[in-house]
């Protein structure tokens, strides 16, 4: 590739597309509009998979019903303040459920709009860097691998903070092309970017970005571009979008800082007490297995930037051109190659560290890996003069969507026909109960007004230890101790949880319905392969002790 300097990068954004290239290739509005009717077209067509969808569906629901300000800021499981993750996800969610009500695709509306945001932020910088041939082939590699689209489908806080950081990563290093300075602008869009990355996902909104410009930058020598930043007005940007709601959970709950920064940060980063234990190998195999078909072309990408070795040492080593007042000019191909490069091996290095790995961990590497595979998709002699990846790329397209109506088809652990037995049949006044279990979807799809009472070991010593539904709702009644004594209760005596003049629903597993199918006037309601809904009427009970 030709050494480009950042003012004839710059220039290329204006150029015209190559001879014979559709014009839609560099037309922002129609990509950009396809890529969003790509992603939204599905995106309500399946009910919400345990526990992530159903959970995180749940507390974004609890908060748009809260109807205050409080109920808005804080993210709430079952009642109980929830600080898994901070309130970014849920409050697109709620925007979503504003506009279209609770239902499965406002519920997974944030996690498009990351994966809308990742192939708009990479669009765009591959136009700018390679030209918009190059750019929609990069577009198209990503929408159409199977790790994305179903990233962009699935309600979770992966994909909006990978696309999140996507955009931060490239907006800083759009800033840093008026080298030896920075561009203010896009500076201070990258560090908002952050501030929002944090705000979905916690430290590694930041820390990742970091990650990736800092040692890029100075691998080259480019020390004073790496000081400038840290530009003051910058990073107040960051901090007015970031800090506030940090700072209100600290006040509210003095616990908080604890939990959200320790344990859910540096203890689960540091602790293999976690659920989903890996080795280290784990994301080299995932990331070349969610890609395909078009990890295929990972020899291509690997021949562009001397994979993995050469391109780890020429990250650290930098491809750099002194000039003779000591600034550093930078071969624009080489130095686009090696962001990707770097990035790609940071992130999965960064990742790998844990023990604890889920596959959306690694998704802030996507969209460079993605704009690796495409430079060697697009290679004329890599693909028989560019027919072979038009093929692939409509086959891709149509794997994904098969995926997506054969989860659909199947609807794997949903309990939606039971919480629809239950809003049915419910009326005001009567309590829910959950015996030894907590089913996450079904207060999202029985649009329940007040949270459900679980009944289970509560007091066994090794319930922290253990990283499942029960602890997230221990942990969560460590800043609410009151409602969580309400709500979580002893499963020794059901009888006497079934008094009072309202009627009460059990929703149990069926192999273990038998103490429920005991109480006088019980009457089941709904059976399912995993789960029961049974009603006991209301009635009077004698006093404790008499």
């Amino acid at each position: 590739m030709p050494h480009l300097s950042p003012e004839r990068v710059r220039t290329r954004t204006d150029a015209p597309a190559p001879p014979g290239g559709p014009a839609w290739w560099w037309s922002a509005p129609v990509l950009l509009s396809l890529l969003a009717l790509w992603l939204l077209a599905t995106l309500g067509l399946r009910p919400l998979l345990l526990p992530d969808e159903g959970r995180y569906g749940e507390v974004a629901r609890a908060m748009w019903t809260g109807r205050s300000w409080e109920a808005w800021l804080v993210p709430t499981l079952n009642g109980l303040p929830f600080f898994h993750k901070p309130p970014l996800f849920y409050w697109l969610d709620m925007a979503a459920m504003q506009l279209l009500g609770a239902n499965a695709f406002a519920a997974r509306f944030a996690s498009a709009f990351g994966a809308w945001l990742m192939g708009a932020s990479l669009w765009l910088a591959m136009r700018r860097g390679h030209g918009p041939g190059a750019a929609a082939i990069a577009l198209g590699v990503l929408a159409t691998t199977p790790f994305f689209f179903i990233g962009g489908q699935y309600a979770n806080h992966d994909m909006l903070v990978g696309g999140l950081i996507t955009a931060a990563v490239l907006a800083l290093a759009r800033a840093l092309e008026a080298t030896p300075r920075v561009d203010l602008r896009w500076l201070v869009t990258g560090w908002v970017l952050c501030g929002f990355a944090m705000l979905a996902k916690g430290l590694i909104g930041f820390v990742l970005p970091a990650l990736v410009i800092g040692p890029w930058l100075l691998a080259q020598g480019r020390w004073r571009q790496t000081l400038r930043l840290l530009h003051p007005l910058a990073v107040f940007a960051f901090g007015v979008v970031a800090a506030p709601w940090f700072i209100a959970m600290q006040l509210r709950y003095p616990g908080f800082f604890d939990y959200f920064v320790m344990e859910q940060h540096f203890r689960r980063f540091a602790q293999s007490t976690f659920n989903n234990v890996h080795g280290l190998w784990f994301f080299l195999v995932v990331m070349p297995a969610l890609t395909l078909p078009w990890s295929a072309w990972l020899p291509g990408a690997a021949r562009r930037v001397a994979w993995p070795l050469a391109a780890a040492r020429r990250a650290w080593t930098g491809w750099r051109a002194e000039d003779g007042a000591g600034t550093s000019h930078t071969a624009s191909g080489n130095a686009t190659l090696g962001l990707y490069a770097w990035w790609v091996i940071a992130m999965v290095g960064f990742f790998s560290l844990p023990s604890s790995k889920l596959v959306g961990y690694v998704l802030p590497a996507l969209a460079p890996w993605c704009a690796l595979l495409a430079l060697a998709v697009g290679a004329p002699r890599a693909n028989g003069g560019g027919r072979i990846w038009p093929w692939v790329m409509g086959a891709s397209a149509i794997a994904c969507v098969a995926v997506v109506v054969a989860v659909a088809w199947k609807a794997p652990q949903s309990n939606r026909e039971l919480a629809r037995t239950l809003a049915a049949g419910i009326a005001p006044g009567d309590k829910v109960v959950m015996v030894d279990e907590y089913l996450y979807d079904v207060p999202f799809y029985a649009q329940l007004k007040h949270p459900v009472f679980i009944t289970g070991n509560w007091a066994d010593p090794e319930l922290p230890k253990r990283d499942n539904w029960r602890k997230e709702m221990f942990d969560a009644a460590r800043f609410d101790p009151a409602l969580g004594r309400e709500l979580l209760l002893p499963a020794e005596n059901l009888n006497r949880i079934a008094c009072g003049a309202s009627a009460v629903w059990f929703i149990v597993p069926a192999p273990n319905a038998a103490p429920v199918a005991a109480l006088a006037g019980a009457v089941r309601a709904f059976s399912g392969a995993r789960n029961e809904l049974w009603r006991v009427p209301g009635r009077a009970c004698p006093l404790h002790g008499h």
